[in-house]
C-alpha cells in the first residue's frame, strides 16, 4: 500500500469518525430527543450524557488536527473504542442485538482508521535509562 493510499484511507476514516462522533456529541450537548431517549433507556444518568458530549467534541477537534497531538490522538482512539464497546454491550443487554448494528459499523470504521494511523505514525518506544547505567547504590563521582 502506498503512502498516498494510506493517507487517503486515514483521512476519509478520520472525517467519517469525526462526523459520526461529532453529530453524537452535538446531540448529547443540545439534548437531542432521539440521542437522549436511547442513552437514558440504556441506564446512563443525564450528567454523564453531557460529559460524553464534551469528550466526543474535544476528541473530534484532536482527531482533525493534522500531524500534531499524536499521543493525544492515541487517547482519543482509546476513548472512541471504549465508547463503542460500552454502547455495544449496553445495547445488547437492554435493546437486543439488532440495536448494535451501528456500534459494529463504528467499530470496523474506527479500527481501519486506527490501523492507517499506526501505519502513518508507527509507535516507537525508547527507554529513559539504559539498563546498565542505573543500579542501586551507584554514586556518581
Amino acid at each position: 500500500m502506498t503512502l498516498k493510499t494510506t493517507k487517503t484511507i486515514y483521512w476519509i476514516g478520520a472525517a467519517l469518525t469525526s462526523l459520526w462522533f461529532g453529530a453524537s456529541g452535538f446531540g448529547e450537548l443540545t439534548h437531542n430527543a432521539v440521542i437522549w431517549g436511547i442513552t437514558v433507556k440504556l441506564g446512563y444518568p443525564p450528567h454523564f450524557i453531557y460529559i460524553l458530549g464534551v469528550a466526543k467534541l474535544s476528541g473530534v477537534a484532536v482527531l482533525l488536527t493534522p500531524n500534531k497531538l499524536l499521543r493525544l490522538k492515541e487517547w482519543v482512539f482509546a476513548g472512541i473504542f471504549f465508547d463503542i464497546t460500552f454502547a455495544f454491550l449496553s445495547k445488547i443487554a437492554v435493546l437486543g442485538f439488532p440495536a448494535t448494528i451501528d456500534a459494529i459499523i463504528a467499530f470496523i470504521m474506527v479500527a481501519v482508521t486506527y490501523t492507517m494511523f499506526r501505519k502513518l505514525y508507527p509507535a516507537t518506544y525508547n527507554t529513559a535509562v539504559a539498563d546498565n547505567e542505573f543500579s542501586v547504590g551507584k554514586v556518581d563521582a
